[in-house]
């Protein structure tokens, strides 16, 4: 049976490497393993790129080349250099990142807000994206009408707004993290993150600098970009999503219900599944990483 490694400190004896890319006007840092057909993983909050780690080493044996960067605004000194955090950008770096891989296209995979990038990249220039594995986080289009009218999804999402006030950097941060602390536990319930990958986490969301970046991306979450060319970008991106596509949605996530997800099919016009992961909460591929990578495997191979 095939077991699925977490290690998110990278040893010597890791198959996972760390390096940077040039891309988009940063020194982008990745995690990869592997060698073959790209495949970029990309993470959501309060989350980083080195949950990814063992399906990245999976993936890398079943013969694909497995990049996970970080989301702009999650490392010092990677400060959105246009100042923005909403899908559209996020999305033109998804294919960047392929670009400045030597690659004219991959398969992404994306969770939370890294799903949105995921969804922006596949509508934008669907020619680069060969397949697209999404979790966590359906397409912005029925995210929005549920904050609109789900008063559950409303309350579920209080973080949302709560962030757009001046004292969310210093709440999240207070008692060391605790408020990430918080998240997970509402959002995973049954689920612990190992004290190890807990800490690694919060020295990422403690860099200097990253934590405003990152709330940067729920600041700019209900401010329609001024630009027209932006704003016809975003049109773009709520459109119907036309490469072959998986969804993964845990069964008790409790950040997103797993109803939310209900009817998402209407918006793919190519292959779609839809697929809800027992046992595991809003973060599947770290609740049940054998499962998320078997589906993962799978599509891909199909």
């Amino acid at each position: 049976m095939t077991q699925v490694t977490r290690r998110p400190p990278f040893g010597e004896d890791s198959p996972v490497r760390q390096r940077t890319v040039q891309a988009g006007g940063l020194e982008v840092p990745i995690l990869e393993a592997g060698s073959g057909p790209l495949v970029v993983f990309l993470h959501g909050f309060p989350d980083h790129a080195a949950s990814w780690a063992g399906i990245l080493e999976r993936i890398a044996q079943e013969g694909y080349w497995a990049v996970a960067p970080a989301q702009r605004g999650y490392w010092p000194g990677g400060a959105a250099p246009d100042g923005s955090y909403n899908i559209v950008s996020t999305g033109q770096d998804v294919l960047t990142l392929i670009e400045a891989l030597g690659r004219d296209e991959a398969d992404v995979v994306g969770h939370d807000f890294g799903a949105a990038a995921a969804y922006t990249a596949a509508t934008l220039d669907p020619k680069r994206v060969r397949k697209l594995v999404t979790m966590s986080g359906p397409p912005g289009r029925q995210l929005m009408n549920a904050l609109v009218s789900d008063g559950d999804q409303q309350r579920r999402s209080w973080y949302m707004f709560f962030f757009q006030s001046a004292m969310a950097e210093a709440a999240v941060a207070h008692d060391d993290f605790a408020f990430i602390d918080r998240l997970w536990r509402e959002w995973s319930p049954g689920y612990e993150l190992p004290d190890a990958e807990r800490t690694a986490l919060k020295e990422t969301l403690a860099a200097p600098g990253v934590l405003t970046e990152v709330l940067g991306y729920y600041r700019q979450l209900f401010t329609p970009p001024a630009d027209e060319a932006t704003q016809s970008l975003l049109a773009r991106a709520f459109g119907a999503i036309t490469v072959p596509s998986l969804y993964l949605h845990g069964a008790e996530d409790n950040c997103f219900s797993v109803e939310l997800s209900d009817g998402m099919d209407d918006l793919f016009t190519n292959s779609f599944e839809r697929v809800v992961i027992p046992g595991a909460g809003h973060f599947p591929h770290v609740e049940q990483p054998k499962a998320v990578a078997d589906h993962i495997v799978g599509f891909l191979n199909s």
